[in-house]
């Protein structure tokens, strides 16, 4: 028997049958495709932005969750460092802190300029250095960490205390809520997405009940006749992935480009980045999309052709 590259030529030939096929029915069934590509893409659009939001929150998130045992001192300008040193002593005595750090002006500044990344040059510009001398307080435990807090409050030459444990439980509850509601809607979006194709493979194979009496009649076994139809909905979900990969590459952009500087100054931690974003949204559309349109199809033809 011919072969090319290894695959039997009927093989072959049957693989190009039901690709040539499967973009006929599509043509044939603009209407319905349409809808299914429309479907399927504004599923994943909205749960590019779910994963945009969850990612998002989850990085920020664990960048504050390192300040968890940490508590920063910040020191008047009058407080020499000797003083502050006298300070780091009486805190390391305490059996809740496990060790502090002195880190002047100089230091902070470098320290910002690496959380800002590429957009540190912004800083550059700044004619005197707004962020004070502090202490770093890293705690032995979490349970100490309000005690240790207030204690460093009322120690002379201290103009503020930072501790942020209460605020990120808050965070983290928050991001728990979005990622159940994102979890809830993004089922929601593809069960839809679902029916819709499979309603569009369904018109497909209604059209072609003669059709496929008679190749069943002259021995074309059933998945024969179901490739195309599979075909036809493994194409709307990769076309509807690809629209909505360029989508949300512009979209992710945009908004990088509007708010990454405002994250940093909030909340002193960068947004991910593009690149690294796109690069894993994109195997999931792929992923969704194939799937969507491949399960939609098996579902439409169960109903008119014998698994």
């Amino acid at each position: 028997m011919p072969e090319r590259k290894g695959v039997p030529l009927p093989v072959f030939k049957g693989w190009i049958y039901s690709i040539k096929q499967a973009f006929k029915q599509i043509f044939r069934n603009k209407g319905m495709a349409v809808a299914s590509l429309f479907s399927i893409t504004a599923m994943l659009l909205i749960l590019g932005l779910f994963f945009f939001l969850t990612v998002n929150v989850n990085f920020i998130t664990e960048n504050i969750k390192t300040q968890f045992d940490t508590i920063e001192v910040f020191l008047l300008d009058e407080t020499t460092e000797a003083q502050a040193q006298v300070m780091s002593k009486s805190l390391e005595a305490l059996s809740e802190v496990k060790s502090v750090e002195y880190i002047s002006k100089a230091q902070a500044m470098e320290e910002f300029k690496a959380r800002w990344g590429e957009n540190a040059y912004l800083l550059d510009g700044l004619s005197v250095n707004p962020l004070p001398n502090s202490l770093r307080v890293t705690l032995t435990n979490l349970e100490g960490g309000d005690l240790t807090a207030e204690v460093c409050r009322n120690m002379m030459g201290v103009e503020d205390v930072r501790y942020y444990q209460t605020e990120v439980q808050k965070i983290l509850k928050i991001a728990d809520g979005i990622q159940k509601g994102a979890l809830i809607a993004i089922a929601f979006l593809i069960i839809v997405s679902i029916v819709v194709v499979s309603n569009t493979v369904k018109l497909t194979v209604m059209a072609r009940q003669e059709e496929i009496r008679i190749m069943k009649y002259v021995g074309a076994t059933n998945w024969f006749i179901r490739g195309p139809l599979l075909l036809e909905g493994v194409f709307i979900g990769l076309i509807s992935a690809a629209i909505a990969f360029g989508c949300t590459w512009a979209i992710y952009a945009r908004l990088m480009d509007a708010l990454s500087q405002q994250a940093m100054v909030l909340l002193s931690s960068s947004l991910v980045e593009t690149g690294f974003m796109m690069e894993n949204l994109g195997w999931i559309y792929a992923a969704l999309g194939i799937s969507i349109g491949a399960f939609g199809s098996i579902l439409s033809m169960r109903r008119f052709l014998k698994a």
